[in-house]
């Protein structure tokens, strides 16, 4: 049986970030950081050229949507996206909430787009999420109608185990399913264990990796059978529950990169000792795009163009 995966690399516009999770380890305060220039990116895409690499996850810290700098920072992402799409690449950006011009913007550059929806629990409005305005349960679900009003494949998520309920996962795995129910745009659905990391303040024990195919089979239960569960297995450290979690449900292991930017300390297997030991258990790692075949009529005539370029080999496994 198939396992689907995207050769990926992550460039970053910036690090720096307005909101203030406790569990980053990923932001850095504004003013802090630089941001990604065009000429390093060239240098950066240039060195990438017949790796086998596809997509170019451009993934943002948020700059404040009052802020001066707001729409230079859109720019920057936009202007980075094109140049990831003049080296033959597909970008997929994830820069935190966007008004509905914005996405619309960053979409004539992207053949897919993502926001983890992460949890609905209010809970962790008075935890985790106290100084993160962006992660209000209402502008989450309102990215993934936006995005389905403006027919963006998309990829949205659970984070588990920062101090939602159980029963949560339920109820946002049902909003999900009926936003994708209305606009037919949900490709992909990640269920994201929370793993401490070394440079957060949260410093917590993180998600019971034993439940991850209990919530696995929820998920696959609720969910439309078009919509695919993804899992990172950087961040599932055992083999044999990396092989559960295949049994339960999951189909995609998402962008293997060289660095995952989110969990910096939790590094992917080498490709070949992954694809080893999946095949030793009876399963297949193929490569796949960023944009999956039933999205690709949505999307312009320049971005079906270039997507028609890309190895036969990753297209014709993907119809399979």
């Amino acid at each position: 049986m198939e396992i689907t995966y995207s050769p990926a690399y992550t460039i970053v516009p910036t690090y720096e970030c307005f909101n203030q999770c406790t569990y980053c380890n990923f932001r850095v305060n504004p003013g802090v950081d630089s941001w990604m220039t065009i000429d390093r990116a060239t240098k950066i895409l240039t060195n990438l050229q017949d790796t086998g690499i596809c997509e170019i996850l451009i993934l943002s810290g948020e700059v404040h949507p009052q802020s001066s700098r707001r729409k230079a920072w859109i720019d920057r992402v936009y202007d980075l996206c094109k140049l990831a799409l003049d080296f033959g690449f597909l970008p997929h950006s994830n820069v935190g909430p966007l008004s509905c011009a914005e996405m619309e913007q960053l979409a004539k550059v992207n053949v897919s787009m993502g926001l983890m929806l992460e949890s609905l629990d209010p809970i962790l409005l008075a935890g985790v999420h106290r100084y993160a305005p962006s992660k209000l349960p209402a502008i989450r679900l309102e990215q993934l109608n936006f995005a389905g009003k403006l027919k963006i494949p998309f990829t949205t998520g659970l984070l588990l185990g920062i101090g939602e309920s159980e029963q949560d996962w339920e109820v946002s795995l049902r909003s999900i399913s009926a936003i994708h129910q209305k606009w037919g745009h949900i490709q992909e659905v990640i269920l994201q264990p929370y793993r401490p990391g070394s440079q957060e303040s949260l410093a917590g024990l993180g998600f019971d990796l034993t439940k991850l195919p209990e919530v696995i089979q929820l998920a696959r239960q609720i969910l439309p059978a078009d919509i695919t569960i993804q899992i990172p297995p950087n961040l599932i450290s055992n083999s044999n529950l990396l092989l559960a979690c295949l049994t339960s449900g999951a189909r995609d292991l998402g962008g293997i990169v060289p660095k995952d930017e989110v969990n910096p300390d939790y590094h992917h297997l080498q490709l070949s000792a992954l694809t080893t030991l999946l095949a030793n258990h009876g399963w297949e790692l193929r490569p796949r795009l960023p944009v999956y075949p039933d999205q690709v009529h949505h999307l312009s005539d320049r971005l079906q163009a270039i997507i028609k370029n890309k190895p036969q080999s990753i297209l014709e496994q993907q119809s399979l």
